[in-house]
């Protein structure tokens, strides 16, 4: 029984997968064919085989019903060409480079049409962009910046969350590298062109690019999207605190917070930098060679003494850390219980975090209120790791006495039992 119901499954299942990738085929032509049915333009574009380079048959804008007039208006209903292009009737072909923000706005800032396909939908878009840099431009007559169509293409449109749109989170950087790393389109604006190369090397970019990370910065996080502005001094630490918020608090409120805005100083790239932003480490803390608070303060200043005290903190307890990480393997090895070895670890560890965190306060004192935790968790774990070694050499040794008194009592059974046999025989 069990047999004919596992067949009659099978059977559905292959029946309907064929049906289901049919009908997930079908889905991907039938945007386009219903459409030459009540679409001239279509139709006729599709028999001179002249459809737009670059046209995906799963636009969104084709998925919703908006075919070619949606856009460049005329009249879709009739096969005459004068007609279905007259000016008279809407027509406007190919927009003007310096007019696709307000092409693309008659729809995308019309809160009450937009709603009809999404009720959340964001319709100040156009508005964003003549506040960015390419929006400015754009209205002093520089056509080479980007549009609306430069980075969201003009006919293979897809949704934002869609990995096959240009502005998927990890295609976003390869969309403004299009411009934005080309020497020769880039040389009037004296702006460098080595920001891609140097968001891949960094953290950010291994993260985003690499391990498609989405939820690591791109360009549009920084940078904007649709208003899109180079960070200024204000800001660069409101763009990073969006992600590293404790970071941009303790920061704030220091003397050194105070001190670079006198100075006109970024907040966070003074450190980290921007575009190459490099993985932290330790040694980034203290007087060392990779120490970059030596940039700015010399030996015998307030700064200098801070920053030597906060790294030999952070030393003690990354030191303590390994110390218990290596006596751990050895508990893990010879079998002993490692559990509460482990807790202790990820305590320490997590104290470590909120250490490298209140770094930022540039205070010995707090970075020590954590170090100190930290390190007696750590301590604690080298004690029970030490102890559970201890007591795995004392069963070693008790182990080594059962089993020598074991073998005694055996070797002494046997002769006495050779002794009895050997007795049992002399007296017969």
């Amino acid at each position: 029984m069990k047999i004919g119901y596992l067949g009659i499954l099978m059977s559905l299942f292959l029946g309907v997968g064929p049906l289901m990738a049919q009908s997930q085929d079908d889905d991907k032509t039938t945007n386009l064919q219903r459409l030459v049915e009540v679409d001239q333009c279509v139709a006729c574009h599709i028999d001179e085989e002249a459809l737009p380079e670059g046209l995906h048959e799963n636009d969104i804008h084709l998925r919703v019903g908006l075919s070619c007039a949606g856009c460049h208006g005329g009249d879709p209903t009739s096969d005459d060409m004068d007609i279905a292009m007259d000016p008279a009737r809407g027509y406007v072909g190919i927009p003007d480079k310096r007019e696709v923000p307000r092409f693309c706005g008659k729809c995308h800032s019309d809160i009450n049409f937009m709603r009809q396909f999404r009720p959340q939908v964001e319709t100040d878009q156009e508005e964003q962009y003549y506040t960015s840099r390419h929006g400015k431009l754009l209205l002093k007559g520089d056509t080479k910046v980007a549009v609306c169509t430069d980075c969201h293409t003009s006919h293979a449109v897809f949704p934002a969350s869609d990995p096959r749109s240009s502005v998927y989170p990890t295609n976003v950087p390869i969309t403004c590298k299009k411009c934005h790393s080309d020497p020769d389109y880039m040389a009037s604006y004296k702006i460098p062109t080595d920001q891609f190369e140097k968001y891949a090397e960094s953290v950010h970019g291994q993260a985003l690019l690499k391990k498609k990370d989405v939820g690591a910065p791109a360009c549009n996080d920084c940078h904007g999207n649709h208003g899109a502005l180079p960070p200024g001094v204000t800001s660069i630490g409101q763009v990073c605190g969006n992600c590293h918020i404790n970071n941009l608090q303790y920061f704030q409120k220091t003397k050194m917070a105070e001190e670079f805005k006198k100075m006109d100083l970024h907040d966070c790239i003074e450190c980290h930098g921007y575009h190459s932003v490099p993985p932290t480490n330790d040694d980034m803390v203290g007087v060392g060679e990779q120490s970059t608070c030596i940039d700015c303060h010399d030996e015998g200043d307030e700064g200098y003494k801070a920053a030597v005290q906060i790294r030999q903190l952070l030393l003690d307890l990354t030191t303590a850390i390994d110390s218990a990480k290596v006596l751990k393997k050895r508990v893990q090895i010879i079998g002993m219980d490692d559990l509460d070895i482990e807790y202790l670890l990820k305590d320490a560890h997590q104290q470590l975090i909120h250490a490298r965190t209140v770094v930022h306060t540039f205070d010995p004192k707090q970075v020590e209120e954590k170090t100190k935790t930290g390190l007696e968790r750590a301590k604690e774990a080298i004690q029970l790791a030490l102890e559970e070694i201890k007591e795995y050499h004392r069963r070693r040794k008790g182990f080594l006495f059962a089993t020598l008194f074991t073998t005694l009592l055996i070797i002494g059974l046997f002769i006495k039992l050779r002794q009895i046999e050997s007795e049992q025989k002399s007296e017969s």
